[in-house]
């Protein structure tokens, strides 16, 4: 048993706690009060005094443990660039619990990420989320998290238009979309009616894979950063009626009152790009801004490996171009959670919530700050 006291605590709850205390049992937080919480005579006490206190931080969107580090062809498992629909890759193939990523984001306090495929194919595969610290893949991955990924705009035109096939226009990306979900539905009739006639039938795990995106089992996480690209996510999400998210949103900002209006969540950045290509050549740090202003339900990413020790860095300089600090908070903690799907045990601290907490030793989103402690279900796994 572990007690943190003497803490401001950000619990993402209540209001902020000034000297509140945390008692962890086990994997799990046992209780959240100020500083009249009684702590148990048998736990290991922590004092936080003038130290900030809040849940673990989460990326909704990296590539850690997947896009390998150091960036060379023998670390390179986030992209199967052999076709554009790859629907039946899973991301968990390719995870390295051991990639030198982990060690330095987990010090930052990111204790949670979403990973997955990169964005070269209309459909990439499935992504998750897991625990950044773990020694396989049985202890890090959160069972039931599969989303699938999907891109747009220039990433898979330029992937195949190398190679001459399509898709090589926007016009092939969407086409290449629509002609993937409409096999799937025909995969689907076909197989019902062999069930219903006890008839043996080949399977198809692409096509299995998509049959759950239809059946909003899987959640599509579209990559889309122009304008443009972005309605476009929309128009081929609801031609399906998918579950679906707006990753990237770059120019969200030229859309955000339709984004808004049709309750769209979004996984928003990374926010330092430079103009790599054309269709980010406007990224603009106020978006967070904007999107907060307009009412849409967001998180902020860094879309890294090991860059992800960034995230708090990020966000604290969407701060200074408008972002409110609740709000701020919010998109790195409960709000990816909600996103993800993981609301129920990381994202704030909580009776019966993953024992994930950060001890900071200044303010969280500033690039001055360091990690005191950070906990991972219920143990110390980094001290300064």
């Amino acid at each position: 048993m572990i007690a943190i006291i003497n803490g401001k605590l950000l619990t993402m709850e209540t209001e902020i706690i000034e000297s509140g205390t945390i008692i962890i049992e086990g994997e799990k937080i046992k209780a959240v009060g100020g500083k009249d919480l009684e702590v148990p005579s048998e736990a290991e006490v922590i004092d936080a005094m003038g130290n900030w206190v809040t849940p673990g931080f989460i990326d909704a969107h990296a590539h850690i443990g997947l896009f390998g580090e150091p960036k060379v062809p023998a670390n390179a498992d986030g992209n199967e660039k052999t076709g554009p629909v790859k629907s039946e890759l899973r991301g968990i193939d390719s995870l390295n619990p051991d990639d030198p990523a982990f060690p330095q984001v987990v010090a930052a306090g990111v204790t949670t990420v979403y990973t997955g495929p990169g964005s070269s194919n209309i459909i990439g595969g499935t992504g998750f989320a897991m625990k950044t610290v773990g020694k396989t893949v049985f202890d890090m991955v959160i069972p039931g998290t599969e989303a699938m990924k999907f891109a747009l705009g220039e990433n898979p035109k330029r992937n195949y238009r190398e190679r001459n096939q399509m898709p090589a226009t926007r016009m092939g990306n969407a086409a290449t979309f629509r002609k993937a979900f409409m096999k799937a539905q025909d995969y689907e009739r076909k197989l019902k009616e062999a069930e219903q006639k006890g008839e043996p039938f080949d399977r198809d795990l692409a096509n299995e894979a998509l049959v759950k995106v239809l059946n909003r089992e899987y959640r599509a996480r579209i990559h889309c950063h122009r304008a443009d690209d972005i309605v476009t996510a929309m128009r081929l999400a609801e031609e399906f009626s998918l579950d679906y998210t707006l990753e990237h949103c770059t120019e969200g900002y030229h859309v955000a009152d339709i984004i808004a209006q049709k309750g769209i969540q979004c996984v928003l950045g990374p926010l330092l790009m430079g103009p790599a290509k054309q269709e980010i050549w406007d990224v603009r740090m106020t978006t967070p801004a904007v999107m907060e202003k307009a009412g849409v339900e967001f998180a902020i990413m860094v879309d890294a490996s090991s860059d992800t020790k960034y995230l708090n860095v990020q966000t604290g300089l969407a701060v200074r171009y408008g972002l409110s600090e609740e709000m701020a908070f919010k998109s790195i903690t409960i709000n990816p959670a909600k996103i993800i799907g993981i609301d129920d045990k990381v994202g704030s601290l909580k009776e019966g919530k993953d024992a994930d907490i950060v001890i900071w030793d200044g303010h969280p989103l500033s690039n001055f700050t360091l990690t005191e402690k950070v906990i991972v279900n219920g143990k110390v796994v980094h001290s300064k």
